[in-house]
Formats: C-alpha cells, structure tokens, sequence
C-alpha cells in the first residue's frame, strides 16, 4: 500500500489477518530522538486486523539523532510553537489518513509513547470524536498548554495508561496525574503501573496486545455499504 502524501512523513504497515475492505487504524506516536521505524518493531504483537500507520515527528532532534515532537525548557511544559504546529501537523495527519486509507474512522486508535503519548492525549482530548481509544506508554497530559480538553465528550473512549514505577525521565507522578485526570471522566480506563524504568517492558507489551484486542472486539464491525 503506497504511502498518501499528508503533512507527516509516514510508513504504512498494512493489515496480517485483513476482513474485509474497511480496517481498524493505529497510529504509532514515537518519543523523543525516534522516528517512524522505532515503534514499528512491536507491530507483530498487535491484532493482526489493524492497518498501522507510524508518523515521523515534524522536528530534527539536534542531539543524538532522531525526530521530535516539540523541545522543552522544563519537563512538562513543551514550547508552545513547536507544540502548536506538532499538533496541528498531526491533526491534519489524522484527519487524511481515514480519508485515504481504507481505515474505519470508529476505530481509530493511538498508540503513543513518551512524547507520542503526549501528542496521543493532546489529539485524543480536544477532538475526542476522531479517536476510539488510546495507549498511552510514560507520558502524561500536557495541561500546561493552551489546549482546551473535552473531558466531557470522552464517553466512547477506551483508554490504557502505562508508567514505571522507576522511571527517571517522567516519573511516576506524571503517570498517576494523567489517572486522576481521566477518572473524572467517563472514558473506560485501565492504568497499570509496572518495575520498569522509561520503557515498554515484555509484561507491559503483552498486557497492551491484549487491551488492544478486548478493546477491538467491543465494537461492532463496520457498516458495509453498497
């Protein structure tokens, strides 16, 4: 499946067990020094039925290597213009992905880690109705933006939270703080915590595997027309 041109660099990974000609989405979010190949490595743990679509962040990463979403001058508060226009690149990604590729826009979700996560929760909590659900992997909410969430449209939404409890570059508390976030709301929210440190360990990529599938299989298949 060639690539659609769109406002993010992107590799497609299509369907292992394709039904049918309309699929569920999932969109890889990678952290910070990655790029489009970082995530996609995990792909053969996933259900299979997914057409996986992996972003490279807008930015060079000037040290190492790699893409970012946004630079920071403290942890938690992304700078706001390399922030905004991450965001707006990824909406306009999103947004011509379901219009040209085969996927079902009811069930989207976003995979996201580090950085990722935080551009998973950014688009998935001011445009709630684009997203089915999302994994969130060592990030956290970035309520220190101008960004206006809509905590309560999230009512279809299925959200899995991950953190280590030893994570030395967002810690734990960032993880817990995006748990109380979502709790208040009425998105279905499973939030696990593991021994690991910035990382997507073997015990938390197989808990992942099946939330994905369990979360999948909720949902009706799509409508068939013609």
């Amino acid at each position: 499946m060639k690539p659609i041109a769109s406002s993010l660099f992107h590799r497609v990974l299509e369907p292992r067990s394709p039904a049918g000609d309309c699929h569920p989405g999932l969109i890889l979010l990678h952290g910070r020094g990655a790029d489009e190949e970082d995530l996609a490595g995990l792909v053969d743990e996933f259900d299979g039925r997914f057409l996986i679509l992996s972003p490279r962040a807008p930015y060079s990463f000037s040290f190492g290597g790699g893409f970012t979403w946004y630079e920071f001058d403290a942890v938690g508060t992304p700078d706001p213009v390399m922030f905004g226009t991450s965001y707006d690149k990824l909406f306009r990604f999103l947004r011509d992905a379901v219009a040209g590729y085969p996927i079902d826009p009811t069930r989207l979700y976003l995979f996201g880690f580090s950085m990722g996560t935080v551009m998973s929760h950014a688009i998935a909590l001011t445009e709630p109705a684009m997203v089915r659900g999302i994994i969130a992997n060592s990030g956290y909410v970035p309520e220190r933006t101008p960004l206006q969430f809509r905590w309560d449209a999230l009512g279809h939404m299925d959200v899995l939270i991950t953190h280590g409890t030893m994570d030395p570059v967002l810690p734990i508390q960032m993880g817990r703080r995006s748990q109380e976030l979502y709790r208040v709301s009425a998105a279905r929210l499973t939030y696990r915590e593991y021994p690991m440190g910035h990382q997507i360990s073997r015990e938390s990529l197989d808990d992942i595997a099946v939330w994905l599938r369990t979360s999948l299989d909720s949902l009706p298949p799509p409508e068939r027309h013609g």
